[in-house]
């Protein structure tokens, strides 16, 4: 009975998409915000509680089969006001993992097969704060990217910052602020993450 609920809600929710490729389910107490931003593949989840804006430039882009966890965010722009944001772009079979932070103001870029845990936060800008004159947050922020490639681990409570590559194949262990690229098939660990070994 509760699937058939999520997929009723869903396939209201996905009237309103600019683009649909199949199924939505759409779980209890989950938000999507501008919904004509989102372009979604076939089997589309977004699980209860999640956030789902998709006020972007480049609008939201998800793949088919891709899961967005339990209480998610996905934020590319403050819907009180403020500069639009660039958006974000997910590959098939890739997940969203419960209690994640997106921020995607910078373009964000997840390929296909990439595996995320709880509570992962993805930064695609920086707050500007040079000027000891003017208060911190009205420095504005510097825009940049986070680009995840296929076939990766993200492990729970992992943070990735603006500028940021992570190589195909790699993972990214549990607890882990990755601050500059990693080579594919890699496994990082540590704040600021650090080589610990090769997959390969």
């Amino acid at each position: 009975m509760r699937l058939f609920i999520f997929a009723l809600k869903g396939s209201f929710q996905r009237l309103s998409f600019k683009k649909s490729g199949g199924l939505v389910l759409v779980g209890k107490n989950a938000s999507i915000r501008y919904a004509h931003y989102l372009t979604a593949g076939k089997d589309l989840i977004i699980e209860d509680g999640a956030e789902v804006n998709c006020l972007s430039k480049q609008g939201i882009v998800l793949g088919n089969r891709v899961t967005i966890g339990k209480n998610a965010i996905i934020r590319p722009s403050n819907i009180y006001g403020g500069a639009i944001g660039e958006g974000l772009i997910v590959g098939d079979n890739s997940n969203i993992g419960p209690g994640a932070y997106i921020g995607c103001s910078g373009l964000i870029t997840i390929g296909k097969n990439v595996m995320m845990s709880p509570g992962v936060s993805i930064f695609a800008e920086n707050h500007n704060f040079s000027d000891t004159n003017i208060p911190m947050k009205d420095q504005g922020v510097t825009v940049s990217f986070v680009i995840i490639e296929d076939d990766c681990w993200i492990a729970s409570n992992a943070t990735i910052l603006a500028g940021v590559t992570i190589g195909k194949g790699s993972v990214v262990a549990a607890g882990s602020v990755v601050t500059k690229n990693v080579p594919p098939y890699s496994v990082v660990a540590g704040s600021p993450a650090t080589i610990i070994k090769s997959r390969n």
